[in-house]
């Protein structure tokens, strides 16, 4: 017969097994639920857009973005996005001397955004050192080209989201960009003032009958056009402004670069570009009146019958004030 103290010691040892079975069954759940919520915490910082890249986990509202290209940052600033820091080059106003862009300097300099440095490759080591949350760039240029050449390692700082090239309005890249940032629900109002102004001009300019023909002045001085798909012929034409289709005319050529421009010969010109209205864009080369003086231009229809326009360098390639620029220009010389 077993002894009553053995029974004992023995029941005791069943009910501390039982109790550490329980504990470590409660310390499990428990684990078990924090690993549960820090889970949910963390899909709650983040989410996963879709790019030209494949998917990628972004901050759910980033706080530190460096803008790999200047055409980029007038959306960022526009929607009240952090810019830690940005490239600043902007065709017709860059600042190779490191300084801000007019139209978004003020910004710039109270959020205190550094100027990245500036040349022919991506300085990858300012980025890193910038610590950013969010990496974005792309569009359209030579920092679209470097930050396509460098993605992987811009991917291995922070995440990173480049505009395709072939997203050549500014109402796309827009959209895009601040869906990047976590700031989507800015967009709308922005786009309501741009439509209203755009309205506004198109009720007052009193636009020239027939088609348009849109000149490019680059250094070289080799006419350059751009076809009706390009961006700047795609906003006039909501003011009520025809683009020729100087594209056909010219057998259709190769486009240059990302696909709003291409070369025309100068044989070629006169019956390419005989539209009865033009839009000159200066990038580097002669102003209009410069441009009338030359013989080859000055007997093409608009300039003969001073039906000419400038538009600033801006207007090209736009982003979001450089489109609203644009209505001001053309509502001050056709309204």
């Amino acid at each position: 017969m077993k002894s009553a103290r053995t029974s004992g010691t023995r029941g005791r040892m069943r009910r501390a097994a039982a109790l550490l079975g329980g504990l470590s069954m409660a310390l499990a759940l428990v684990a078990g639920c924090s690993s549960d919520t820090d889970d949910a915490a963390a899909a709650e910082q983040s989410r996963t857009i879709t790019t030209d890249r494949g998917p990628v986990t972004v901050p759910h509202e980033a706080k530190r973005i460096v803008v790999l290209s200047g055409s980029m940052a007038d959306y960022l600033y526009a929607i009240d996005a952090p810019v830690v820091a940005t490239d600043t080059r902007i065709i017709g106003v860059t600042n190779l001397d490191g300084g801000f862009p007019p139209h978004w300097a003020d910004k710039a300099r109270a959020q205190g955004t550094k100027a990245l440095p500036t040349g022919a490759e991506l300085n990858i080591e300012a980025v890193a050192e910038a610590n950013p949350d969010l990496i974005i760039g792309g569009g359209q240029g030579i920092t679209a080209v470097q930050a396509d050449k460098l993605y992987d390692k811009l991917t291995a700082i922070a995440p990173t989201v480049l505009v395709p090239t072939k997203v050549t309005n500014w109402q796309d890249q827009l959209r895009m960009v601040a869906e990047a940032a976590g700031r989507a629900d800015r967009v709308p109002d922005l786009l309501k003032a741009y439509q209203d102004k755009a309205a506004q001009v198109k009720a007052s300019a009193k636009v020239p009958p027939g088609k348009v023909v849109y000149l490019l002045s680059v250094a070289n001085k080799k006419p350059y056009l751009l076809p009706p798909s390009a961006a700047l012929p795609a906003q006039l034409a909501e003011l009520g402004f025809v683009a020729d289709d100087v594209l056909a005319k010219a057998g259709n050529p190769p486009l240059f670069g990302s696909g709003d421009s291409f070369e025309v010969s100068l044989e070629l010109l006169d019956r390419v570009a005989d539209a009865p209205v033009a839009f000159v864009i200066p990038v580097g080369g002669p102003n209009a009146a410069e441009l009338g003086q030359n013989p080859l231009y000055a007997r093409l229809p608009a300039f003969r019958d001073g039906k000419v326009f400038e538009l600033p360098t801006t207007s090209y390639r736009p982003d979001y004030h450089a489109a609203l620029n644009t209505l001001d220009v053309v509502a001050q010389k056709l309204g």
